[in-house]
C-alpha cells in the first residue's frame, strides 16, 4: 500500500496547476528545494516519474496527468469532509477562504473583515484577490470556500446571492468639470482608458459604450482603477470607475466626477459558492454581513445628476 500523505497531494496539485516549482513552492508556503524533494519522494512512493521537468517549466508525464486529475477530486472530498464537520460547529470556526476580484477588495474588504473578525472571533480568513474567472475556477476546484464577484456569473453548479448594486461614474480632467455630460455614442469618440483584459468591469464599461473588443485593443490600458484615475488626473483620457471606489481612488486626483445620463450604468455585487458545499447556511449569513458592509460604505456628496470636482 502506498504511503501517501495529503501534504503529498496538495504539493503535487499544485505543482500541476501552476507548472512552476517557483511558483507552487511560494503557494504552498515552503521553499522550493523542499517542494522538489516532496515531488521527488511522492515519485518514489508511486515508483514512476509525474513530472518531466525542463530548464524554465516543467510537463506532466502521462501518468502525471490522470494522477492529478484523481489527486484533485480527493482534495476536494477531503474539503468537503472538512467543511461538513465545520457546519455542525456554531458559530463558524476554522478556515474560510474568500475570493474578491480587484475592483471591489480594496474598498469593501476592510470592512468585512472587521465585521466578520467582530460576529465570528474564531475565524480564520484567507482573502485571496484575482479576476473573476480565476475565482471562479479556483471556487469549483475547491480551492476557495466563496467569492465576491460581479453578478451574473451563471454557472450551474454555483449559488450566486445578490448584495447591492452601484453605479459607474465618469471621471474626467478637472478642467472638464463644466462640460456637458457625454452620452455613450460620445464616449465612444475619446479616449477612453480601460483596465486590461480579464477583468469583468472592462467588459460591463464596453458594453455600456456600445464597443466591441475588437475596438477597445486600440484603447488605452491600466492594470488597477487607481492607475486610470491617476492617468486622468494627468490629462491623458477619462474612465468609468465604479462609485465604491471613488473616496479613495479620487481624494488626491486632478479629476472631476460626473453621472452619467439615463439609464446610468450599474452592476451587481454578489457572492457564490458551490451549492453543495455544506457551509452553505453559514455562507448565507456571511453573505448577509458582505450586503451590510457595502450598504454602509461611505456616501459621495452630490448634486442632483452630477458630482461635486475632486481635486488636490
Amino acid at each position: 500500500m502506498l504511503n501517501l500523505s495529503m501534504k503529498h497531494l496538495r504539493y503535487f496539485d499544485a505543482l500541476a496547476r501552476l507548472g512552476h516549482f517557483g511558483r507552487a513552492a511560494e503557494t504552498c508556503a515552503i521553499s522550493q528545494p523542499a517542494l522538489s524533494m516532496q515531488i521527488r519522494e511522492l515519485e518514489q512512493l508511486v515508483g514512476a516519474p509525474l513530472v518531466e521537468r525542463g530548464h524554465r517549466q516543467i510537463r506532466l508525464t502521462g501518468l502525471g496527468e490522470e494522477f492529478a486529475d484523481r489527486v484533485r477530486d480527493i482534495l476536494r472530498s477531503v474539503d468537503d469532509l472538512t467543511d461538513l464537520a465545520r457546519a455542525s460547529q456554531s458559530p463558524l470556526v476554522g478556515r474560510l477562504r474568500i475570493g474578491v476580484i480587484p475592483t471591489v477588495a480594496p474598498y469593501l474588504l476592510p470592512d468585512v473583515i472587521t465585521a466578520l473578525a467582530r460576529d465570528y472571533p474564531a475565524l480564520d480568513l484567507r482573502p485571496r484577490e484575482a479576476v473573476t474567472g480565476t475565482l471562479i475556477e479556483d471556487l469549483m476546484a475547491s480551492r476557495l470556500d466563496t467569492a465576491i464577484v460581479a453578478l451574473p456569473v451563471s454557472e450551474p453548479s454555483l449559488e450566486e446571492v445578490a448584495l447591492f448594486d452601484e453605479e459607474f461614474v465618469l471621471v474626467r480632467h478637472v478642467t472638464e468639470a463644466d462640460k456637458p455630460v457625454p452620452d455613450p455614442e460620445a464616449l465612444q469618440e475619446m479616449r477612453l482608458l480601460l483596465l486590461e483584459e480579464g477583468h469583468c468591469f472592462r467588459n460591463q464599461a464596453l458594453s455600456f459604450c456600445n464597443m466591441s473588443p475588437s475596438v477597445a485593443r486600440d484603447l488605452m490600458e491600466g492594470s488597477s482603477l487607481s492607475t486610470l484615475v491617476q492617468m486622468v488626473g494627468a490629462g491623458i483620457g477619462v474612465t468609468l470607475v465604479p462609485e465604491m471606489a471613488l473616496p479613495i481612488e479620487t481624494r488626491s486626483a486632478q479629476v472631476s466626477l460626473a453621472r452619467l445620463p439615463e439609464p446610468r450604468p450599474t452592476r451587481t455585487i454578489g457572492m457564490v459558492w458551490r451549492k453543495s458545499n455544506p457551509l452553505a447556511e453559514q455562507l448565507s449569513h456571511i453573505a448577509g454581513i458582505v450586503r451590510q458592509a457595502g450598504q454602509t460604505r461611505p456616501e459621495v456628496a452630490e448634486p442632483p445628476g452630477d458630482l461635486p470636482s475632486r481635486h488636490a
